[in-house]
């Protein structure tokens, strides 16, 4: 599944192209067409990805909720970050979004571009109320990326926490 933007393809990953990322991202790069110029998967980020993808393997009729997308920059096929919501949504019809961008790629409104358009497609869906994130509270380059998507403030502990 693709969504598209004025600059980006926001591509989800499949089970795949998930294991390809963690263990052979030139073969991803072939696979998908584009090239992959952010920082090398590690560390922490690389047990999120293994933890979203097992997610996914077990839960198949949400699996969007739990891969990845990939922001391709569609005027070079160059891939700028990712994102991800972090489950399928809760009781509530929560869901929770997370993103990253390569730093080659920051300032340049890639991220709102990509948070917009997520938001619209999650509020879309049948089951899902309300897009929340959260950010550390020295991090006020995420933070305005949620302002700028209509995101607002609505709870501080430990973490700053964010709805749309």
């Amino acid at each position: 599944m693709q969504i598209e933007t004025e600059r980006l393809l926001l591509v989800a990953l499949t089970a795949e192209q998930l294991g390809l990322w963690v263990k052979n991202p030139a073969a991803l790069e072939e696979t998908l067409g584009c090239h992959y110029h952010v920082e090398p998967v590690g560390g922490h980020f690389l047990e999120v990805i293994k933890g979203q993808a097992e997610k996914a393997s077990m839960d198949e009729e949400n699996y969007l909720y739990y891969t990845f997308w990939f922001l391709v920059r569609k005027a070079d096929c160059v891939v700028v970050g990712s994102a991800c919501f972090k489950n399928a949504p809760n009781e509530h019809g929560e869901i929770e979004i997370g993103y990253g961008l390569g730093k080659d790629f920051e300032h340049n409104g890639y991220m709102t571009e990509c948070v917009n358009a997520m938001c619209g497609w999650a509020l879309e869906q049948k089951d899902v109320s309300c897009v929340i994130a959260e950010t550390d509270v020295d991090n006020p380059a995420s933070e305005n990326v949620l302002r700028r998507c209509g995101f607002q403030l609505y709870k501080q502990v430990e973490m700053n926490w964010w709805r749309i």
